[in-house]
């Protein structure tokens, strides 16, 4: 099941909201919480509450476990740009564009269902071996599938190597540096 939230006109420019959100891209919801606290950006705190209300719809709306829940996809574009300006030398003015972004998020999860999961049933059953005169026992295990069963093994979320292998290394190397070297 897919839940999604949308935070619109964060007055932050899009290419730095860009950086937290590659932060949390595909965690589940209580790592992600953890690195917008323990990183130092303006645009961390919105973000996090965009999420908040977005593990709040999932679980008021559609009945899904917050435990379940990862971030599917985080989309930021441009939002409105106000311009101003900027007295010059000699009477000149120049331009500043203020610009403010908007902010979509998409989570994925498994319902919580009323019930909890059922156990495998195992069954016995003895069987005579006429070659070697002994009893064997048998064990046959039998599993029951709920629907919801079968949307877990659909909605699976793939993770492009060189983006593990980024987030092993440590999300703050993929902080805004100024200049290329």
């Amino acid at each position: 099941m897919k839940v999604k939230a949308k935070l619109k006109n964060l007055r932050v420019s899009p290419r730095k909201v860009r950086i937290s959100a590659d932060i949390v891209r595909g965690c589940n919801i209580e790592d992600a919480i953890f690195r917008l606290d323990n990183t130092v950006k303006k645009s961390n705190e919105p973000i996090k509450k965009m999420l908040l209300s977005a593990v709040a719809n999932a679980q008021n709306n559609f009945n899904l476990d917050r435990s379940t829940l990862v971030i599917a996809d985080i989309q930021v574009g441009e939002g409105i740009t106000m311009k101003r300006w900027m007295p010059r030398a000699y009477g000149r003015a120049s331009e500043i564009l203020k610009r403010s972004a908007h902010v979509y998020i998409t989570l994925e999860g498994q319902e919580a269902s009323a019930n909890p999961a059922k156990k495998k049933e195992v069954k016995s059953v003895k069987k005579d071996d006429k070659t070697e005169g002994s009893i064997e026992t048998v064990e046959k295990v039998e599993e029951k599938k709920d629907a919801t069963l079968k949307l877990n093994k659909k909605s699976h979320y793939r993770v492009d190597a060189k983006k593990k292998e980024s987030r092993e290394k440590g999300f703050n190397k993929t902080m805004f540096k100024r200049k290329s070297i």
